[in-house]
């Protein structure tokens, strides 16, 4: 009984629903009808309306014997006309009524016609209102009341006055007056400035033009032997202009009948057949400048042509852009204040920057002289630079003294030196010099603050600065991510990485603007990255039923690696349809409004991958790591997606020949062995490290040595709690959805084998009409694991559809009576 009752109602909704739609519904021959009816209306009523201007005190007794068949009104429409005018104009809106006559017959002709009714209810809409406005503005006029203004008016005037009084109620009508100039006839302080200027000009064009004119009349070429003499008045006099081509033609000919006395030769003017003068205007028509000649017969009359510019059409986009200007990326938060320096600490404050030991610099100079004088090795120049950690020595040996044979003194120069470890460059890139690195007895930390307030940071214009530290030379370095693309950071454990992957992190955070760039932080260690959780609203992204943002679960790792690349593939169809060859030139395009949102266009925003500890992931996940990564490393640049990766173990099985092929950019700290840094670097001198902070750094070319920027722990929770107590997103910046091949394959189609929560699940899936494992994690409480088996059971049995990629699983019940009798049929 019940299942009949269910298709009974199912029934009789599907037969009430079709009616309702379709009984509004006007065929052709009703739109002429009633259109005709409208406009004849319309017309009737206008002639009404005015009749009652010059009847109405003569029809006012008549209105009220309406049914007196002897009454006899002088209005044009007898007793109807009387009393809809009546009823309009003096008892409505006074002289404005006219409106509704003129509406009423445009409303006739839409129909008739069956024209679009999107501008008639505009017309109405706006007519109406300037109706009221003008019947309120005459009521203000009229201070007793009267037919102009209508009672409607008058009332409303005395209603404004009351409260607001004399001047609130100008301020009131002004205000409306300038909404309908901006908003209806879409008139700006701007454009009403850009008419005024060009109707200044025309007349002054049109001021000139007349004086050229009166000129030419006013002084005739009389004396034409003074015009041989001349040349320049000559022309000035005799120029003709002529408007029209036939008119020209015609005194041409006419002033070649009478050549005989002037001793003129004239040409007939002949118009190019490109220009097409059928089918031009006559503003495109080249102007024709006719020189005649006086005096001479010999000479002819020469036809100058000049050509008309043609006109420059506006396009859509450029017209976008004029009236509501550039899209802005960054306007949803548009009060984001970026972090101060003041939050980082100053590590210089105290000892006011380098301290350069002059004693220390003799003692060494002279120790480097005396050995390889040992080895009878002469020194013409040499030169101390002092850097942070480091002080570089540059010699110029005597002529006829090879490079390799002061190489391969290196140890035997630290031995003299007692330094932790000496590097030798021989020779410098682009210098006539070698280089002996000796670290200083004292270093100096190098601190985030002052590589983040150096003007080459603060003026940088790249798409991601990275402020890594200082060279020996103690300039700052700073180089640009999405010209690296990628970069790849190993060295030993507590040599620098995690403090390098900070002070990375940092100065995006200090130049970027959350709408720009945004985060994949993987973390391994579960300890390193977590302080950015603070700015999960702000800069992370994630994906769609996840937790955390920042993932610590190697198994997780997998699947936001392939969400990357779906997100990679969806990014380079979109720049195939803008037909633009990388992510700038594309927001450049998105911005000035060339690309429609309702087509998939969106602004995208720099995605950073990092990555603290590869060789865990290579450990666990191998290919399925390895894979994904040397695809983004191939292919992501161009769209935004650029990636930082550290591992502590760089061996050959962790950076492959095909990470390695795609990292250009590597940054190497201190490590054990030369064979360690010929994997990193393709070169020795990582080994040569002091450690703490101090690094290698080559983008393919050389190598620079540099003091990474050193900032603590509390210095970054400072960072992260400044800018997410700001007011951030709804969510963190979601991922493409991906699940790997094992997913939705194991479906629990026996009912025993059920979880307990199922019949919960199903009717919050139903309730919410929203199917997603994440909806089950925060309203049941559970966990990630559990909501995605119940998901899978769910799809089982039929309550949700299968996988969709990005999009929501579908719900396939609609309520919960539904659902009860669906689990009712399944017991």
């Amino acid at each position: 009984m019940a299942k009949k009752k269910v298709s009974t109602k199912k029934k009789t909704t599907t037969k009430t629903t079709k009616p309702l739609k379709e009984k509004f519904k006007l065929s052709r021959q009703q739109k002429v009808v009633l259109g005709s009816f409208l406009f004849f209306l319309g017309i009737g009523l206008f002639f009404a309306f005015i009749s009652f201007f010059f009847n109405w005190k003569i029809d006012q007794s008549e209105v009220s014997q309406f049914y007196n068949r002897t009454s006899s009104p002088k209005n044009w429409l007898s007793k109807f006309g009387a009393g809809v005018s009546h009823f309009f104009i003096f008892k409505g809106f006074g002289i404005s009524a006219l409106f509704i006559p003129v509406l009423t017959s445009l409303t006739g002709i839409y129909l008739f016609f069956d024209l679009s009714r999107k501008r008639l209810f505009g017309f109405w809409f706006w007519g109406t209102l300037v109706m009221i406005w003008i019947s309120v503005v005459l009521g203000f006029i009229e201070k007793d009341g009267g037919l102009l203004a209508g009672i409607i008016g008058y009332e409303i005037n005395d209603f404004l006055r009351d409260y607001i009084g004399f001047i609130g109620t100008v301020l009131i009508l002004a205000f409306f007056a300038i909404v309908y100039i901006v908003v209806r006839l879409r008139y700006t302080p701007e454009k009403l400035y850009d008419s005024l200027k060009a109707t200044q000009k025309d007349i002054v064009k049109d001021y000139e033009t007349t004086s050229q004119s009166d000129d030419s009349l006013t002084n005739p070429v009389s004396d034409k032997q003074n015009s041989k003499f001349d040349i320049k008045e000559r022309i000035d006099a005799i120029i003709t202009k002529s408007d029209d081509p036939n008119k020209k033609e015609d005194k041409l000919r006419a002033s070649s009948k009478q050549g005989d006395n002037t001793g003129e030769i004239t040409l007939n003017p002949t118009i190019n057949e490109a220009y097409g003068t059928s089918d031009k205007r006559e503003d495109e028509i080249p102007e024709k400048i006719i020189i005649k000649s006086e005096g001479n017969p010999e000479d002819i009359e020469m036809e100058v042509e000049t050509t008309v510019e043609e006109e420059e059409v506006e396009n859509l986009s450029s017209k976008l852009v004029k009236d509501f200007g550039e899209f802005d990326p960054k306007l949803e938060l548009g009060n984001y204040k970026f972090p101060a320096i003041s939050l980082l600490k100053d590590y210089s404050a105290n000892k006011g920057g380098i301290t350069i030991d002059q004693g220390e610099l003799e003692e060494n100079k002279n120790r480097i002289v005396e050995t390889l004088k040992n080895y009878k090795i002469e020194i013409a120049q040499i030169k101390a630079t002092v850097g942070p950690t480091v002080t570089l020595y540059e010699i110029v040996p005597e002529a006829g003294i090879r490079i390799s044979k002061i190489k391969n003194l290196e140890d035997d120069i630290a031995l003299s030196l007692a330094a932790l470890g000496i590097r030798i460059i021989a020779p410098i890139p682009g210098k006539g010099t070698i280089g002996i690195e000796v670290p200083n007895k004292n270093a100096t930390i190098v601190s985030m603050r002052s590589a983040i307030a150096s003007s080459k940071f603060q003026n940088a214009e790249m798409a991601l600065p990275l402020s890594l530290g200082k060279t020996i030379s103690n300039e700052t370095f700073v180089v640009d991510l999405a010209k690296m693309p990628h970069l790849l950071m190993a060295g030993a454990t507590g040599q620098g990485k995690s403090v390098g992957l900070n002070a990375i992190l940092t100065s995006l955070l200090y130049k970027k603007h959350p709408a720009e760039v945004k985060f994949v932080l993987v973390d391994p260690k579960k300890v390193e990255l977590t302080l950015f959780n603070k700015i999960e609203r702000h800069y992370l992204a994630k994906l769609p039923d996840t937790e955390e943002a920042i993932i610590t679960d190697n198994n997780k790792v997998i699947n936001t690696l392939n969400s990357l690349c779906i997100e990679m593939d969806t990014r380079y169809d979109l720049l195939k349809l803008a037909m633009v060859r990388n992510i700038k030139e594309y927001n450049e395009k998105f911005k000035a409004r060339k690309l429609n949102p309702e087509n998939g266009h969106r602004f995208l925003p720099y995605i950073v991958l990092v990555v603290d500890e590869f060789a865990d992931l290579i450990m666990t996940a191998g290919k399925e790591v390895e894979t994904p990564i040397a695809r983004l490393a191939q292919l992501a640049r161009a769209i935004g997606i650029h990636l930082i990766i550290a591992t502590q173990r760089p061996s050959v099985n962790v950076i492959t020949g095909m990470i390695k092929a795609n990292f250009p950019a590597r940054i190497a700290f201190r490590v054990t062995s030369k064979i360690d840094s010929r994997t990193i670097l393709d070169t020795g001198g990582a080994d040569q490290l002091i450690g703490r902070g101090d690094m290698l750094f080559t983008q393919g070319n050389d190598v620079v040595r540099i003091q990474c920027a050193f900032v603590d722990t509390p210095e970054v929770e400072r960072i992260t709690e400044y800018i997410g107590s700001q007011k951030g997103y709804a969510d963190a910046h979601l991922l493409p959805e991906y699940e790997g091949e094992e997913s939705g394959t194991s479906l629990d189609i026996n009912k025993k084998d059920r979880d307990k929560l199922f019949a919960e699940a199903a009717e919050v899936i139903v309730t919410a009409q929203q199917g997603s494992a994440s909806l089950l994690q925060r309203k049941l409480k559970l966990g990630y694991n559990r909501a995605g088996r119940l998901i899978d059971q769910l799809e089982a049995a039929g309550i949700v559809g299968p996988f969709e990629g990005s999009k929501a699983r579908q719900v396939l019940i609609t309520d919960l009576t539904s659902l009860k009798q669906f689990l009712d049929n399944e017991l």
